[in-house]
């Protein structure tokens, strides 16, 4: 790891150097590193920032989650004469980090408010008699009258400042008790001080520096990058959940890992579904009870595979060296937090992987979040730069952590190749045309309509919305057609990430222009977008088969899928190891009756035919009746005026079965809700909404059935939901 030592002052005079603490141990601290923590060598820039601390040197150290910060003040507390006063924002954490330090031999203890008055005069008294290397206290605690008069009256080796930006108004995680902790210079001058942090950018490192009186230490900027974690992020939110299970299922199924989610109630709702789906899966987060979020961790801590579900009040602090995934059903609020958070993923060095899945509506809510703060505008005008930033690595199209060690100052030379825009290189598309239609059509509609109003327009939907409004006699009315909704919905989170749309979030949500797109709205410049590969797999997984599948192939394409499923499960593959999509589609597309046509089929070597191709051509033989159209047949009588009921009687199906063709078809863009159902606007959108009060949930049709009392028939909902492109 390769480090940067600066000192903001060079010619720093010795009266502002702390005197050099005496020794208590006449072991080296290599020697304490061995014996009692038992590693052989120091990671690079460790021992110097160590050797700072013993000469007395005030030190600020900025290093990546599972570079080694802890014993960066651990062993110069064992060195030194007196006791290491650690500064912990996190109480429930003391005890593990306690527990872990005896294990080790090291004498170490915690002051917090979970101890009765017994257990603290305890401690207290094997402080005032020098029987401790390590106290860690909370910042409150620490500043109080009565604790600065205990330690004044016993010898302090050095006082340690973890989760240092903490003190920073700008940096994520902000407490401001961390803030009165720059009394320390004063109150003990002749203590060394650490300040220690994973996460910080310039203007985080600075105010560090600033609130707690640092400025003449030695500086240690380690290397923010983690080569051994993947970074993955993909688009598109309606299926974030089953992706996640997929994720899980497929890459870790046996693995500890931790999934951030923006609200108390996503996370519990995806806890409850990830058990539900046999995981092992805990919520975490500031509205359970003290005692529950202590449970969740201390067997997310002490037991193997074991799912944290939590907003961001979990994991700081967190020392599980073998949580194998970092996921993230919302976008982040900043790169720093999640930089901080998918950084708790393989600390020990092992692979890992850092997985996200965001939509529109994150950054939609995020702004909204921010912008209805009480916050100062300096403060909203920082962290709209933040969000802007971390909303450009989403969309980024070259390597990600070029992007992220980019934004920490630190330039990586190569694309990494472990990210996902290196192993799938991203296409994009000259979008200049596209977008101007898109931004039109928000001009043209008086830029006070949401997202799904604006993509009606442009497809040239006839609903009652856009009738009413007379949208349909607009210029820009059905000049879209060349995309479909989810594509439309991709170009229009590309667009507002960029800046060149923005959301009204003091009025109704409508969509508005921005200065930054004259020059694209003008054709003064081009636009790159990237290609939504998520949008399209998310219409795909929408409508239950791509669109290279005909209806009548289904039954054969979702039977070959699963079939690859059950090799990949037995043989601890990933599925597209077995066979990717594309050789599946040419398998439904030629249907090989032997193993000769098989091997035709790209995608299929001769190990591969060995292996599994006399599986795979059962399965095609297997599914050879159900390859019959059915869904073609239905839509086809009803567009010869049949109802619902007499297609039904006709077929010998059952009405709902009847109503689930029709949803395909409007899916499909082939029928429209007004075509099947007479029901008003008013109607339609309660409907919509009692949806998406499910909150990304995989939606169901009973709640809404029982909260409307059976006005619509499930079938019906069904063509409701079809409507609005919902999982």
């Amino acid at each position: 790891m390769s480090s940067l030592i600066k000192s903001s002052s060079q010619n720093k005079s010795s009266s502002q150097i702390n005197p050099t603490p005496q020794s208590s141990s006449s072991l080296s601290p290599l020697t304490i590193l061995q014996t009692q923590f038992g590693y052989s060598a120091f990671r690079d820039p460790q021992q110097a920032i160590i050797e700072s601390v013993i000469e007395g040197r005030d030190t600020t150290v900025i290093m990546p989650t599972g570079g080694g910060k802890s014993l960066c003040y651990q062993i110069p507390a064992i060195a030194l004469e007196g006791t290491g006063i650690v500064v912990s924002p996190l109480i429930a954490l003391m005890d593990d980090q306690v527990t872990a330090l005896k294990q080790n031999g090291v004498r170490a203890a915690y002051l917090n408010s979970t101890m009765n008055m017994a257990q603290v005069q305890e401690v207290e008294q094997m402080l005032l008699q020098q029987q401790l290397d390590l106290l860690y206290v909370a910042p409150e605690r620490l500043m109080m009258d009565r604790f600065i008069n205990l330690l004044s009256r016993t010898r302090i080796a050095l006082f340690a400042i973890d989760e240092a930006h903490c003190v920073s108004q700008w940096g994520h995680d902000f407490r401001p008790e961390y803030i009165q902790l720059s009394a320390l210079a004063e109150l003990f001058p002749n203590v060394p001080r650490i300040a220690l942090t994973a996460t910080a950018d310039d203007t985080t490192r600075k105010e560090i520096i600033d609130k707690l009186s640092l400025d003449h230490s030695n500086a240690f900027i380690c290397g923010f990058d983690r080569p051994n974690i993947q970074y993955r992020v993909q688009q598109g939110s309606k299926n974030a959940k089953q992706a996640l299970l997929d994720f899980i299922q497929q890459e870790h199924p046996d693995d500890a890992g931790i999934v951030y989610c923006l609200s108390r109630k996503k996370v519990e709702q995806t806890a409850d579904w990830l058990t539900s789906k046999g995981l092992t899966a805990l919520p975490y987060h500031a509205g359970l009870s003290s005692d529950m979020r202590r449970q969740h961790q201390q067997r997310f801590l002490q037991q193997e595979g074991v799912i944290i579900v939590a907003t961001i009040a979990f994991g700081m602090g967190i020392d599980k060296p073998d949580v194998r995934f970092v996921a993230h059903l919302n976008l982040p609020k900043s790169i720093e937090a999640y930089y901080q958070e998918t950084g708790r993923a393989g600390r020990d060095g092992l692979p890992a992987t850092a997985w996200m899945s965001y939509g529109l509506n994150d950054v939609i809510t995020l702004r909204q979040m921010l912008e209805t703060s009480d916050a100062p505008e300096q403060h909203k005008r920082v962290e709209r730069h933040k969000l802007d930033a971390v909303l450009g690595f989403a969309e980024i199209t070259d390597c990600r952590r070029q992007s992220l060690l980019g934004y920490f100052g630190e330039a990586l030379a190569q694309p990494c190749g472990n990210c996902d825009t290196c192993l799938t290189p991203v296409e994009t598309w000259n979008a200049t045309e596209v977008a101007q239609k898109a931004l039109s059509t928000v001009y043209r509609t008086g830029q006070r309509f949401g997202v799904n109003h604006l993509i009606d327009v442009l497809l040239g939907k006839e609903n009652v919305k856009v009738k009413n409004f007379k949208h349909d006699e607009l210029s820009v009315y059905g000049i879209g057609q060349e995309l479909d909704v989810s594509q439309w919905r991709s170009v229009f989170r590309q667009l507002i990430s960029r800046n060149l749309l923005k959301v009204d979030l003091e009025g109704y949500g409508g969509v508005q222009l921005t200065e930054a797109c004259r020059p694209v709205l003008k054709g003064e410049s081009e636009l790159y977008l990237r290609k939504d590969v998520t949008a399209v797999t998310q219409k795909k997984k929408a409508r239950g088969r791509p669109e290279q599948i005909k209806q009548s192939d289904f039954n054969l394409w979702e039977a070959l899928r699963e079939a690859r499923m059950t090799v990949a499960k037995d043989n601890k593959l990933a599925p597209y190891m077995v066979f990717n999509d594309a050789t599946l589609m040419a398998m439904v597309e030629s249907k090989p009756t032997s193993l000769s046509q098989m091997a035709m089929i790209s995608g299929v070597g001769e190990r591969k035919l060995e292996l599994y191709g006399e599986l795979f051509l059962q399965v095609i033989a297997d599914n050879a009746e159900s390859t019959r159209p059915t869904a073609e047949e239905s839509l086809k009588l009803f567009q010869q005026d049949k109802t619902v009921a007499e297609i039904a009687h006709q077929r010998g199906l059952a009405e709902s079965t009847v109503f689930s063709h029709l949803a395909t078809a409007i899916q499909q863009g082939q029928l429209l809700i007004d075509d099947i159902l007479d029901i008003n606007d008013l109607d339609l959108n309660l409907v919509h909404q009692l949806f998406l009060e499910q909150e990304g949930e995989k939606v169901r049709m009973k709640p809404v059935f029982e909260a409307l009392d059976g006005k619509f028939s499930y079938g019906e909902l069904q063509c409701i939901k079809a409507h609005f492109l919902l999982e």
